[in-house]
């Protein structure tokens, strides 16, 4: 039960804002369910597809997604999506939740900045956009692997700031490229032991309802007042994980 929880609650908030979810998905597994930050991040990216399919299916309902530019990021990031899971099992526990804090934080200024970016720039179209599209695919595949997110916080900010697209193509495009991706740094995890298969059960299906919900929302509803609630709370979390104290010497963190 509380795993279909968490499931709806990443999945709405992935839904609305484009996003796989992981940043809700993750505090929540690690707090709640006590797993540790290795095995959360992994399950996270098993999740993350699924918070792909739904959600790239109810922004293209209500035609808000480009198929060539989702194939163009995710052509990409799919390579280095497994580079990022290496880098993320290799790295000691503490460091990956220091690391995890500061891109909380990163990404709570991304949506507090979203109601200026598409002024930014007019729509870039051509070679130009495609070099875009796929630089931004490495950038977020890496991402991706190593933090169990689905690299939409760097994906969505591109798209609008850098090509001009709407924000809700962005965030459909965003959720489409991240299916792919997703699979390939969850099996990489799965291949390193970091997947919780015990609450996918649960977990999927309230990413699955929570998505479509939260896409639906997102196109008949004003982000403002949930996104500035969304960056308070991603900040807090931040913070949190920005804490996490180093092991003293000699002992070692098998969580």
């Amino acid at each position: 039960m509380i795993s279909l929880l968490i499931g709806l609650a990443a999945g709405f908030f992935g839904g609305l804002v484009g996003l796989g979810g992981g940043v809700i998905m993750i505090p929540l597994m690690v707090s709640i369910l006590k797993m540790g930050q290795h095995k959360a991040h992994g399950t996270s990216l098993v999740a993350l597809v699924f918070t792909g399919i739904s959600g790239a299916v109810t922004y293209a309902l209500n035609g808000s997604v480009d198929i060539l530019a989702s194939v163009l990021l995710a052509s990409t990031a799919i390579f280095t999506a497994r580079a990022g899971a290496h880098l993320a099992n290799a790295l000691p526990e503490w460091k990956l939740k220091r690391s995890f804090g500061g891109f909380l934080i990163l990404v709570s200024l991304l949506l507090l900045l979203k109601p200026y970016l598409p002024h930014a720039s007019r729509h870039v179209t051509g070679w130009l956009e495609i070099l875009i599209l796929l630089l931004t695919g490495i950038f977020t595949g890496f991402l991706s692997g190593m933090m169990g997110v689905g690299g939409g916080t760097i994906m969505v900010p591109s798209m609008v700031l850098l090509t001009g697209f709407t924000q809700y193509t962005a965030q459909g495009c965003s959720l489409l490229a991240m299916v792919p991706v997703g699979i390939v740094g969850a099996y990489t995890h799965w291949r390193l032991g970091n997947v919780s298969t015990s609450i996918l059960p649960g977990l999927v299906p309230g990413i699955l309802i929570g998505t479509y919900l939260g896409g639906s929302l997102a196109h008949i509803l004003s982000e403002g007042v949930l996104r500035i609630i969304f960056s308070a709370v991603l900040i807090w979390t931040g913070i949190r994980y920005l804490r996490t104290p180093k092991p003293q010497t000699g002992e070692v963190n098998y969580s």
